[in-house]
This record gives C-alpha cells, sequence and structure tokens, in this order.
C-alpha cells in the first residue's frame, strides 16, 4: 500500500488531540482497509505486522465483509437499533450505510476511544440525525450507555443489536472481555442481539501469531490471540443463530476458501 511519507491534514480533526508518536490500532485497521485516516507511525507499524503476518490485513478485510453481512442478517431480522463498540475509522460499508439501506430511521450509535477515529466519523456525519458517535472507553459499560450519544438516541427498552467486531481482542483477561460484554447485553430486552468477532489462530503458524502480537506491543492496546474455546466463552448465555461461532468468511455459510485468522458469531438475548 503506497502512502506518502508526509501526513496530510485528516477531515475533522482539526484541534482533536491526536498521539502521533506511538502507532494506533484503529488508525492501522484503517491502513489495511486502504483508508486514509491514518499516520506514518500507523502506516509503518502496519506495515511491520503485515511482514511478518500477511494474515493481518486478510483478515482487516474479511471481518469488513462480515460486519456488512452480519448488519444485513439483523435488519432482516427486524433489527433497527445498532450499538457499534470500538467502531474505528468510518470506512465504505459502516454499519450506518448498510442499515440506512433497509430502514432509513435506524438508529446507530457509534462508540470509540481513539480521538481520530471520533473526530472523523463526527465530521462525516454530522448530517445523520439517528448516528452519533460517542468517544468513551468500551472497557466502562456504564459510561458508555449513560453517554448521551447513546441513552439519548438509543430506546433500550426495544431491542437492540450490540456490535463487538474485532475488539475484544485488545481487552486482555484482566479487564474481563466476558463480564464488559455481558454488561452489554444485560442491559439490552429480549430479542436483542450481539454480533461477536475476535482474532484467532487457524491457519497462521504460533510464531506468525507471536510475532504479529510483538508489532501490537508497540501501540497502547496490544493483541490478545484467543482459541475457539475461549472466544465462545465470551458468548456464554446467548443462543447462537447458525451456523454458530465459525470462521468470519465461513459465516452465514462455508465460502470454501481457507479460513480466516478469526472468529465470529451472533447470538440472540432471551
Amino acid at each position: 500500500m503506497d502512502r506518502p511519507d508526509r501526513d496530510d491534514p485528516i477531515p475533522g480533526t482539526t484541534g482533536a488531540r491526536v498521539d502521533t508518536s506511538v502507532p494506533n490500532v484503529a488508525r492501522m485497521y484503517d491502513y489495511y482497509l486502504g483508508g486514509a485516516a491514518n499516520f506514518a507511525v500507523d502506516r509503518e507499524a502496519a506495515e511491520r505486522a503485515l511482514a511478518v503476518t500477511p494474515e493481518i490485513g486478510r483478515f482487516a478485510r474479511m471481518n469488513r465483509e462480515f460486519l456488512g453481512r452480519v448488519v444485513r442478517y439483523l435488519c432482516e431480522r427486524g433489527i433497527d437499533q445498532f450499538l457499534d463498540l470500538g467502531s474505528g475509522v468510518p470506512t465504505v460499508g459502516n454499519v450506518h450505510e448498510i442499515a440506512h439501506q433497509h430502514d432509513p430511521r435506524a438508529r446507530i450509535a457509534y462508540v470509540d476511544h481513539e480521538s481520530v477515529a471520533v473526530a472523523h466519523a463526527r465530521a462525516l456525519l454530522v448530517d445523520e440525525p439517528d448516528v452519533s458517535v460517542t468517544q468513551a472507553d468500551i472497557r466502562r459499560p456504564a459510561e458508555v450507555l449513560a453517554a448521551p450519544g447513546v441513552a439519548g438516541l438509543l430506546d433500550l427498552s426495544r431491542p437492540v443489536a450490540v456490535l463487538a467486531v474485532a475488539i475484544l481482542h485488545f481487552v486482555p483477561d484482566s479487564d474481563e472481555p466476558d463480564r464488559i460484554l455481558r454488561t452489554y447485553c444485560d442491559a439490552c430486552p429480549p430479542g436483542s442481539f450481539v454480533a461477536l468477532s475476535h482474532a484467532s489462530m487457524t491457519t497462521m503458524t504460533k510464531s506468525e501469531a507471536h510475532r504479529g502480537q510483538d508489532v501490537y506491543r508497540s501501540t497502547p492496546t496490544p493483541l490478545v490471540v484467543r482459541s475457539r474455546d475461549e472466544i465462545a466463552a465470551l458468548l456464554d448465555g446467548c443462543e447462537l443463530v447458525e451456523p454458530g461461532l465459525a470462521p468470519i468468511n465461513h459465516w452465514p455459510s462455508d465460502t470454501g476458501e481457507s479460513p480466516a485468522n478469526g472468529y465470529g458469531a451472533v447470538g440472540e438475548l432471551r
């Protein structure tokens, strides 16, 4: 991915508190997807990760496609409210774009902690009355759920889809990702859904995974690669829809291609 050495201003980020001395995982993810909301430090870290673990770039692309399929599935199930945790930098195929194709009045609350992601999203979505962008740490569910952009937009007496797509692998075990996700789910009424995707090892070697994790240790949010069983445990108490927990590029059906190095699932809350 060729990019100029200099960093051009990113739309909407003027005045945002941005630390460009260390790489950021949201901006690295944006780079993997071919976006422009990233800095030299992010591109350098992303290229180091790709050099040792090319599957990281494939996972990012496959995960984006997984998100699109999930949102379309949920819309078909009648969901018109979405809480997108760790939403990242807006790119083509964002949740609101897909949801609004089904229902122009669908409500989407984006939540992210990264300044560039939030500022860029707010600039792009300023004319979207049914979309909000909240800067908050998803590890603090009570604060997120009480934030004006969430509490003031979503009606939690009606079904909501909680999206934890490619975010919990940045939450260490010490922060109890299962408890965090359960807190969000417990705030939603029966008939709601939760969608999850998470990095794992399916075709990567342990050496590749470890070297990739070494790169992410240079960021404020190191990558935690969990096993399939560990990922499944994050969804305890949810009634998974078919096909259950599957490689993200084999959900909801097997594509016949090599599985991506990550699992995904959608669960209904009873």
